[in-house]
């Protein structure tokens, strides 16, 4: 096994395609073929099931894949720091789609600067948050728990060597736009929502109820609508006078002023936290950015 067969089975795995991965690393497909199949039969198993929409990682490869790309970053680590001389310090979290999150980070790189740092931001689906901490892409994942997913989400974090600290617990909020014939309600009723559609992100393959990023996942909604960007959902709730259900934090500094939390009738609690690698210590920016998801305790609704 070498770091060029690493590199290579990664950039198939990431293009999809042995034709697209080929043309990336600039060698023949049937080369490339004979590469995989060469490791496969040393490592003793398919990392790829091929068809003719593409290649699908079948699920050793995937634990694989997790291991390889932790090799082939930590060289790239060293060849940087040592052959290239570059010694920037990196920086990573991944998160569900909270944009009091994305302003958390906003302030952290301010406040720490780029001349030294190399940062990258994640906002994502709730399995590839779990998945980003495990295999080292991200060092903190941000994500709720409540009453119904704990369980659940406790023993995949187990599994996966990782751990959850709390930062603070939050009450549920409908979301809207200032124009929704609801939004100047001092609260809403579930019964009050049902005339309107729902937005919820979409997790994609991992879309069991426990994955969900809104709160009341298992609700009989009579109107519901799939979105994979926040952005998306912005302006679905403009068009259809659609709602979703959040934290309560707002951040008009990246959503806009023209948005409005109000309080669910049906109130849930939020434990909104983060998760890292079981027993890693969390570095200096780490702790930077925590403190600033802290100070959203105070902006609590």
């Amino acid at each position: 096994m070498t770091l060029q067969q690493l590199h290579q089975v990664i950039t198939i795995a990431d293009s999809g395609s042995m034709n697209e991965a080929a043309k990336k690393l600039f060698i023949s497909q049937p080369s490339l073929s004979a590469t995989v199949k060469e490791l496969e039969q040393e490592i003793g198993f398919n990392l790829f099931v091929r068809s003719n929409r593409g290649i699908i990682i079948t699920p050793e490869g995937e634990e694989f894949l997790g291991y390889a790309r932790q090799v082939t970053e930590q060289y790239r680590l060293l060849e940087n720091r040592y052959i290239e001389k570059k010694s920037k310090k990196k920086f990573s979290v991944s998160m569900q789609h909270y944009s009091f999150a994305v302003k958390a980070f906003v302030e952290m790189v301010k406040k720490i600067g780029m001349d030294e740092y190399e940062f990258a931001v994640h906002e994502t689906r709730t399995w590839e948050v779990i998945e980003n901490v495990k295999y080292f892409k991200s060092e903190l994942g941000v994500l709720y728990l409540n009453d119904y997913n704990e369980q659940v989400m406790r023993k995949i974090f187990k599994e996966n060597g990782l751990e959850f600290a709390e930062l603070f617990q939050c009450e549920t909020f409908v979301y809207l736009w200032g124009g929704h014939p609801l939004a100047n309600q001092p609260e809403i009723s579930m019964e009050e929502l049902q005339d309107y559609p729902c937005l919820a992100f979409d997790q994609g393959k991992n879309g069991a109820f426990y994955f969900a990023e809104e709160m009341k996942s298992t609700y009989d909604y009579k109107q519901i609508i799939h979105a994979n960007d926040r952005a998306t959902l912005l302006n679905l709730m403009v068009g259809l006078n659609a709602y979703t259900l959040c934290s309560g934090i707002i951040c008009e500094e990246l959503n806009g002023p023209d948005y409005k939390a109000v309080p669910l009738v049906e109130t849930e609690k939020m434990r909104i936290g983060y998760i890292k690698r079981k027993g890693s210590n969390i570095s200096p920016i780490g702790e930077v950015y925590i403190r600033e998801l802290e100070a959203y305790r105070e902006r609590l609704v």
